[in-house]
Order: structure tokens, then sequence, then C-alpha cells
């Protein structure tokens, strides 16, 4: 819920001409004064300590949005799931994970196969996550939710259910990231890790793009289609639907994407 702004009170009361304070009720208000300063100092130093907190209890250094399991250790981060009943928990990805290779995806789909090679190698946390999560069937049986026709154009995924607020019981940082000299930092059949708006918050969606994109390179580049973009594109041009079934430009799929089984190969 958004607050109206703080407007001040066109016709503030004052106090008559008259009207004095004696030396007593100085001497209140100057007390009274201290004592809210202090506890508003309070306030802010708790508020402060919990924020610390936390950070600690993600594991997560302020800043670190960019982390990488050069060291071929992950760091898996809890989503409460009591508190969003979209969160699907099948335990964690083991800590101790591949840094080199490729993998090979393959999603089949509703509408037809695609298959992606992941970059193992580059973005190991996120390849660990999607081969944890495709082992316990996290994927299968589940909508692609999101079709955007305008402005970017991709297809995510990966939400059990369905609402786009899903996930794991787990969440872990960015990696391999396009820089910013990047002309075209997610060109077309990129498949990469969606997120919040804050880091170290990457889970199991994911988007392949399917035409011009021009988001800002903060989403993790997992891999590319290297077969079935045919099927990517088709679903792209049959548009995407609001809640109303009324075509919009950022919507789910008007068509809707069913993935019946997503596998992953080992890690060569």
């Amino acid at each position: 819920m958004t607050t109206p702004p703080w407007t001040p009170d066109s016709s503030p009361h004052q106090a008559p001409a008259t009207q004095r304070r004696g030396t007593s009720g100085w001497l209140i208000a100057a007390v009274v004064t201290a004592i809210v300063v202090v506890l508003v100092c309070a306030v802010v130093a708790a508020a402060v300590f919990v924020l610390r907190l936390r950070d600690d209890a993600t594991g997560a250094a302020p800043g670190d949005t960019t982390a990488s399991a050069a060291d071929g250790t992950c760091r898996w981060l809890p989503v409460e799931a009591a508190s969003n009943v979209n969160v699907k928990d099948v335990g964690t990805p083991p800590r101790t994970v591949p840094t080199n290779g490729v993998q090979q995806l393959t999603m089949t789909t509703n509408r037809g196969v695609v298959t992606i090679q992941v970059d193992t190698g580059k973005a190991p946390c996120a390849a660990a996550s999607i081969t944890h999560l495709a082992g316990r069937r996290f994927f299968d049986g589940t909508s692609c939710h999101r079709l955007v026709t305008e402005g970017i154009k991709v297809l995510q995924c990966g939400d059990p259910s369905g609402t786009g607020m899903g996930g794991p019981a787990y969440q872990f940082s960015e990696e391999n990231l396009p820089t910013t000299a990047d002309a075209d930092p997610y060109p077309v059949g990129t498949l990469a890790m969606a997120k919040t708006q804050a880091p170290h918050t990457t889970g199991s969606q994911f988007f392949i793009v399917y035409g011009p994109t021009p988001i800002a390179p903060e989403y993790t580049v997992l891999g590319t289609v290297t077969a079935g973009m045919d099927v990517i594109h088709t679903i792209g041009k049959g548009g995407a639907v609001d809640p109303a079934g009324n075509t919009a430009p950022d919507g789910t799929p008007k068509s809707p994407v069913t993935i019946a089984t997503l596998t992953i190969t080992p890690a060569a």
C-alpha cells in the first residue's frame, strides 16, 4: 500500500500572543525533548542492528552481486516457506559443485522441444541449482507464466506456482553477468536467470530471449539455446494476454505453454 505524501497543516494552531510559558514549562519541555532524542537514537541503532543481522543471516556480503563459485563452493540462502505459500521446498543443492565443462538442458513442452547448452564453468552455482531442481522434477508439469512482447522479448518459466512469485526454498547470488560494455548483453537465444530487484535473489525462474532485450546486465547468463528457437519464436508471435484474456504486451502466453519435462546432463 502506498502512503500519501505528508503535507503540512494548512491552518496550524498558534498560541495566542498573550500566552506565556514560565521557567518550569521550558525546563519540562527541554527534558521531554532530550528523552525523545535518546529514544529516536535507540530506535535507529536497533534498526541498523536488525539490518546487519539480516545481512549476516543471508550469508551474503553487502554489494556482493557477482559472487561465483571459483573455489567450487556455493552459498544457498534460505527462503522462509512459511512467509510465501508459493515456495516449494525440495532441499538445497550440494555446497561443492563442478566448476568446469558444459551441460545439455532439454525442455520438452507442449509446443515443442528446446535444447540449451548450459555454461557450467561460467555459472557453476546456477548450473548446480538447475541440475538439483531438475533431478527433483521441480519443473515437470509447470507452465511458462510470462511472455513479454514489447520493450523486451522474453518467455519466462520456472515457477511451479505459475504466479511469478514462487520458487525453491533457497536463493543464491548472481554470477556470469554481462559487462556494461556489451552492446547486446542478452542476445537472442540466451537463457538467463530471473531475480527480484535486490541482489542475491536468483532462484528457479528463468527466461529465454527471443528478440531485442535491452535490460541492465544484472541477470545470470546460464546458457544458450542450441535447438528449438523456432518454438520460442512461435510462442512469442502468438502474443500475451492479461488475466481478463485481453491482448497485453506483458502477460501470460495466449496459447498456454507447459513444460512436460526438464532434464539436464552431468557436467562434462
